[in-house]
C-alpha cells in the first residue's frame, strides 16, 4: 500500500543515538524494520512469556502472558496502520515493545517497586522500557542499548500523548537524545497505543470467562455486548457456547478496529505529514464518541468484576509481597544478587536502588519465585488462582 502523506517514513528518520557505520552484510531492512528485529532479538522481548498479564503465574497454558498480549496487539496494530497508509514496520516495533519495562507478577509487581523506590525516584513501567532498551539491553560492541531509531524511542515515550514530568529514567534518556516530549507522537505511536486498548479489552473477556472469574450474563448487561451477542446467536445458532463466545470477541476487536479507522480518518483533514501530527495538539488515532462512552464502560465493568475481583486482589498482594521481600533482601545483603550484577552494583544511592529495581523489573514471574525460594528458603504459596 502507498505511504500516506502523514507517516512516518524511515528514509527521513532523525537517527540514532550513537551513529552506526554498517557493512551492508545484515540484510537490505529499513531503519524502522531494524528496529523491529532488534526488539523480538531481545532478552527482555523473550522474558514477555513469563510475566504477568491479567491472572499471576497461570498453571494453566492457554492464558494470556504479556508476550502473546504484545503479539497480539502487533496483530491488530498493523491491521490499522496498513489500512490508514502509515509505516508498519514502526507501528509494530512500538506494539511489541510497549510492555517491555512490566516487572514480574504485572500491576502487582509494579506496586511493589513504586513503595520500594520511593526515596530514589520511584518506579513507571513505561519509563522502564526505554531505559531497558536504551541502555540496560546491550548486545553490541559499539554501543550501549539496542540504540533504537527517534522515532520508536518516542513512540514509546509518548504513546499516550506529551508527557509534561518525565520519570527519572525516562528523563535520563531524555536528556542523552531529547525526544521532544512536549509534543504529539507519530500516528503510528497512537495507533500502537489504541491497539492495545482493543487487545486487552477483549482478550481479558476471553480469559476471564475461560477462568470463570466473569459471568457471560453479568457481561451482556452491557448493551453493545448483549446486542453482538444477540446477532452471534443468530447467525450460529447451532454452534457451542465456546465458540459462539469466540466469535463474539472476535467481532467485537472488528467492530472496535473499524471504528478508529472511520474516525481517525475523518480527523486527518489538513494533516499533510507527520510534522503536522505532532503538531495537531490533540490525538488523531481515536475511537469515536460513541464508541469511546462503550469503551470506557468496558473497562469499568471489568475492573469491577475481573481485575479487582476479591481472589485477584489477595493473589496480588502475595505477589507484591515477593517483589518487597526481594528489593529488600538486596538491600540488605547484595552479595544475594548473581555476580553480573553484583560486579555492577553502585556504591551509593539512588543509583544502588535503581540497580536492583532494575535487576528485579527484568525477572520473569517463575524466576521471582524462584529467587525467593533460594534467599528465604521457601516458595510463597497462593501465587496462582486459575
Amino acid at each position: 500500500m502507498k505511504r500516506a502523506r502523514y507517516a512516518a517514513d524511515p528514509a527521513k528518520s532523525r537517527g540514532r543515538e550513537f551513529a552506526e557505520n554498517r557493512d551492508g552484510t545484515r540484510g537490505p531492512r529499513s531503519e524502522f524494520q531494524r528496529d523491529r528485529d532488534r526488539i523480538v532479538h531481545s532478552i527482555a522481548f523473550r522474558r514477555l512469556r513469563s510475566k504477568t498479564q491479567v491472572f499471576i503465574a497461570p498453571d494453566g497454558d492457554h492464558y494470556r502472558t504479556r508476550l502473546t498480549h504484545s503479539i497480539e496487539v502487533a496483530q491488530i496494530g498493523r491491521v490499522i496502520a496498513r489500512e490508514l497508509g502509515l509505516d508498519e514496520d514502526l507501528t509494530e516495533a512500538l506494539c511489541l515493545a510497549h510492555d517491555i519495562g512490566h516487572p514480574p507478577f504485572g500491576h502487582a509487581g509494579e506496586k511493589a517497586l513504586e513503595e520500594a523506590m520511593t526515596h530514589a525516584g520511584g518506579y513507571d513501567h513505561n519509563a522502564q522500557g526505554i531505559r531497558t532498551l536504551a541502555r540496560l539491553e546491550s548486545p553490541y560492541c559499539e554501543h550501549e542499548g539496542l540504540n533504537l531509531t527517534w522515532e520508536t524511542l518516542e513512540g514509546m515515550a509518548k504513546h499516550n500523548g506529551p508527557v509534561d514530568a518525565p520519570h527519572w529514567a525516562l528523563a535520563e534518556v531524555d536528556a542523552a537524545f531529547p525526544l521532544s516530549l512536549g509534543e504529539w507522537p507519530s500516528l503510528e505511536a497512537q495507533v500502537a497505543a489504541i491497539a492495545d486498548d482493543i487487545a486487552y479489552d477483549n482478550h481479558d473477556i476471553d480469559d476471564g470467562l475461560r477462568a470463570g472469574f466473569l459471568e457471560l450474563d453479568d457481561l451482556l448487561t452491557l448493551d453493545w455486548l448483549g446486542d453482538q451477542w444477540r446477532a452471534v446467536e443468530r447467525r450460529f445458532p447451532n454452534a457451542s457456547r465456546d465458540r459462539q463466545l469466540r466469535e463474539l470477541v472476535r467481532t467485537q476487536i472488528g467492530t472496535m478496529v473499524n471504528d478508529v479507522l472511520v474516525q481517525t480518518r475523518s480527523q486527518l483533514g489538513g494533516i499533510d505529514s507527520a510534522d503536522d501530527v505532532r503538531a495537531a495538539g490533540h490525538a488523531l488515532a481515536t475511537f469515536s464518541p460513541a464508541m469511546r462512552d462503550q469503551e470506557r464502560g468496558l473497562k469499568h465493568f471489568m475492573y469491577e468484576r475481573l481485575y479487582y475481583h476479591p481472589d485477584q486482589l489477595s493473589t496480588a498482594e502475595r505477589a507484591r509481597d515477593v517483589i518487597a521481600r526481594l528489593f529488600v533482601a538486596y538491600s540488605q545483603d547484595s552479595s544475594t544478587m548473581p555476580d553480573d550484577w553484583l560486579s555492577q552494583m553502585p556504591a551509593s544511592e539512588p543509583h544502588r536502588s535503581r540497580h536492583i529495581a532494575d535487576f528485579i523489573a527484568g525477572m520473569t514471574d517463575r524466576y521471582a519465585i524462584d529467587q525467593v525460594r533460594r534467599i528465604y528458603g521457601r516458595a510463597p504459596e497462593g501465587l496462582s488462582n486459575v
